[in-house]
């Protein structure tokens, strides 16, 4: 049997409902394509405080709500030290490397072979252009969530590698669809600054997400209902926040709302629609950046309308999934969507089960890795 190691971070980020799903779907997804599927993480609890006793004990709960038992490996990247899990990982054939976070030798060495998973198209390459040691060249296989990347629309150099674009991959039986419903509350769960912050590169400068929901700042006063965002916010951005709520955004505590796996999954199918914003440098360089968070309102039927990236050019957009660059065409797509609730439902799952399918988009990539 194929042996597959997932890494990425869980522990790193408790009560991060949205992230777990992200890796969990790649665990999960695996091991119902028939593949002995192992996730591992390394975490440095230089001290240990508060946050890392929370974070062991989210991937104790992550790890217990996907029955992953002794499949969950959690290392202290600092001394090598299993923490949670059997002592050696098992020698894999691949490992699925989210967003880089293993780095240690011995993560890395346990598999024949290493594929990279980009889900932040731009930083990825530019931080490697830039000279930040990332870990790509020690990778065999290079993939990312940027599906114009090494096409002539994009402008994200390549780094020096070949990079395979892939859909983020959905358990559809986990996101069930549900029942249409008219379409009076568009919600999105975001973050305000991000975890990264401005980036320039060749004499363009790219900004952060909180820069994006200040040009579509008036949507509110223009699309009939609530526009609602569990949004994380520091309060040093204070100011910001209360200029979004005078302007008519609903502001949820995003740990409330969409804290936890089954929340965030609440939160999801309890919304009607989904409307969004994209980080800049997702949308200024054309990358074609597709949201796991729009995968899953998508597969719970529920339509989306989410900035321009690029992505259009790739996935059918239109019905069920709509794009806007400016405030006109949001307010001209919420209306579509207002206007025809149950055809852009059905749109969204049908998308779903075509293109973010985990039965499908898996068994495609291990055979783009090199191991299927």
């Amino acid at each position: 049997m194929t042996t597959v190691v997932v890494a990425g971070a869980i522990a790193n980020k408790p009560g991060n409902g949205g992230e777990a799903w992200v890796r969990m779907s790649w665990v999960d997804g695996l091991r119902r394509c028939g593949l002995d599927t192992w996730f591992v993480e390394e975490l440095s609890p230089t001290a240990w405080g508060e946050a890392t006793v929370r974070g062991v004990e989210w991937f104790d709960e992550v790890r217990d709500r996907f029955g992953l038992g002794d499949r969950a490996v959690l290392i202290d990247a600092d001394t090598g030290r299993v923490l949670r899990g059997p002592p050696s990982l098992p020698e894999g054939d691949l490992l699925v490397n989210i967003s880089g976070h293993a780095r240690s030798e011995a993560v890395l060495a346990s598999c024949r072979r290493r594929a990279y998973v980009d889900l932040d198209p731009g930083y990825t390459q530019v931080w490697h252009v830039q000279g930040a040691d990332i870990g790509l060249d020690r990778h065999d296989v290079h993939f990312t969530v940027g599906l114009n990347l090494g096409r002539a629309v994009c402008t994200i150099p390549d780094a020096g590698f070949t990079w395979t674009t892939v859909l983020p991959p959905v358990v559809l039986d986990e996101w069930p669809a549900l029942p249409p419903r008219p379409v009076e509350r568009f919600t999105t769960v975001a973050s305000w600054r991000g975890g990264f912050g401005p980036l320039e590169h060749d004499g363009v400068r790219h900004g952060v997400k909180a820069h994006e929901l200040r040009r579509f700042i008036d949507l509110p006063a223009r699309v009939p209902g609530t526009l609602e965002v569990a949004l994380d916010i520091h309060p040093g951005d204070d100011a910001d926040r209360r200029r979004l709520v005078e302007h008519g955004w609903r502001l949820v505590d995003p740990v409330q709302a969409a804290g936890g796996t089954e929340r965030f999954r609440a939160y999801v199918q309890g919304s009607d629609a989904e409307l969004s914003v994209a980080q800049g440098i997702y949308v200024g360089t054309r990358s074609g950046w597709f949201s796991d968070r729009t995968a899953r309102y998508l597969a719970s039927g529920r339509p989306a309308l989410v900035q321009e990236t690029g992505v259009e050019t790739t996935v059918p957009t239109g019905e069920g999934l709509l794009t806007f660059s400016s405030v006109d065409g949001a307010v001209r797509a919420a209306a579509s969507i207002r206007s025809r609730p149950a055809d852009h439902a059905a749109a969204a799952r049908r998308l779903a089960e075509e293109h973010l399918d985990s039965a499908k988009v898996l068994p495609r990539f291990l055979e783009q890795a090199g191991v299927a």
